[in-house]
């Protein structure tokens, strides 16, 4: 039962990932790069932040924050937070999930 229960769960963690990494790889990175400049790299240039230096794009930093995810990163850019505006308004969906995409590709090869 043990055994079975630990491949479910190697199959389910194996096709989680593999989902995740298709996200990514299906956005549109160089768009998301252009988003980034055009909106956010005025505070967020190299992944850091003019604004609240504490709460940079770095991957550790978006860890502790609970924003180191796909969903999290666009909820924020859409919805704003604190002094960040929203963009949701501004921005179209693809915009936005191209961005997020970025954000966290460059979060993970430490901008």
């Amino acid at each position: 039962m043990l055994k079975k229960l630990f491949i479910a769960l190697t199959l389910f963690s194996v096709i989680s990932f593999s989902c995740n990494e298709l996200i990514v790889l299906a956005a549109d990175l160089e768009h998301g790069e252009q988003v980034f400049i055009g909106n956010c790299a005025a505070c967020h240039r190299g992944g850091e932040n003019s604004i609240m230096p504490n709460k940079t794009l770095k991957k550790n930093v978006l860890e502790e924050n609970s924003m180191h995810s796909i969903s999290a990163i666009t909820y924020q850019v859409k919805n704003g937070k604190n002094a960040m505006p929203a963009f949701g308004d501004r921005l179209e969906d693809e915009d936005i999930e191209d961005v997020a995409n970025y954000i966290l590709s460059q979060s993970e090869s430490g901008w």
